[in-house]
């Protein structure tokens, strides 16, 4: 069942959502962030989401069943949002090994 309805209990076309999301945008962000590609699609939230999760530490596991996806294909599709975390690797690492 569709999140929003028409007032006649209908279903809003996919122009009108990317329409309003565009709106949104303009409101929600700076002039050079909306002339980016920066939150485009309404589902660029969800791979923002599973990125910051992963790059929050979050266990593989865990971030694939909120995801919806197998830690598999998980991995493969965003592996390359884990940079620039070298430092933070090898100091985890490094605790693991004192212990």
């Amino acid at each position: 069942m569709p999140l929003f309805r028409t007032s006649t209990d209908g279903t809003y076309s996919s122009s009108a959502h990317s329409y309003v999301w565009q709106e949104a945008r303009k409101l929600a962000l700076t002039p050079a962030q909306v002339a980016s590609s920066l939150a485009a699609r309404p589902y660029d939230l969800r791979h923002a989401a599973v990125s910051l999760w992963l790059n929050a530490g979050v266990p593989a596991p865990e971030v694939a069943k909120r995801a919806g996806h197998s830690v598999d294909v998980l991995l493969r599709v965003y592996a390359k949002c884990m940079d620039g975390q070298q430092e933070q690797i090898n100091g985890k690492i490094n605790e693991a090994l004192d212990t």
